[in-house]
């Protein structure tokens, strides 16, 4: 998995770059090298748990869904900077439906047959600020950014 971990001139923040195969295991090392590298940097507790949520779920519905039974790569770059983790996916799989993120609404409760998915969409877009996507020259272009620390988005 190559991978490019730097820390730019002063103010210029902290970066790291993947690219990894589109599969669940290559996933799982991702998270974890960006657990291990940048998602220390000035992350409280709650925002690491919350980046690599988010992150995992972008990540697993690239495998799942954009390549569903085909291989490629996806690309993961992540920048701290100013108390905000910024996040940009890219990938050459399938486009979204209808060009445009799903809703990401909660699946209606059924105590009799409990969904076992749907939470996605609705986790990446509760827990993420600025979510854009878009495709272009065919390929798929995820955007969002996460506070570093929830506490000051309140002061803010």
């Amino acid at each position: 998995m190559p991978a490019e971990s730097t820390r730019p001139a002063a103010g210029m923040g902290e970066q790291l770059r993947l690219t990894i195969p589109a599969d669940a295991q290559a996933v799982r090392l991702a998270l974890q090298a960006a657990s291990d590298s940048l998602l220390q940097s000035g992350l409280t507790t709650d925002a690491r748990g919350t980046a690599e949520i988010v992150i995992a779920e972008a990540l697993n519905n690239i495998v799942e869904h954009a390549y569903a039974s085909t291989e490629g790569e996806i690309e993961l770059s992540l920048i701290y900077e100013n108390g905000k983790l910024t996040v940009l996916v890219t990938d050459g799989g399938t486009a979204m439906p209808g060009g445009r993120m799903p809703e990401g609404l909660m699946p209606e409760p059924d105590p009799v047959d409990p969904p076992e998915g749907g939470f996605g969409w609705f986790m990446i877009r509760s827990l993420s600020q600025d979510l854009r996507y878009f495709r272009s020259e065919g390929r798929n272009h995820l955007f969002f950014r996460l506070d570093a620390d929830p506490e000051q988005k309140q002061s803010a």
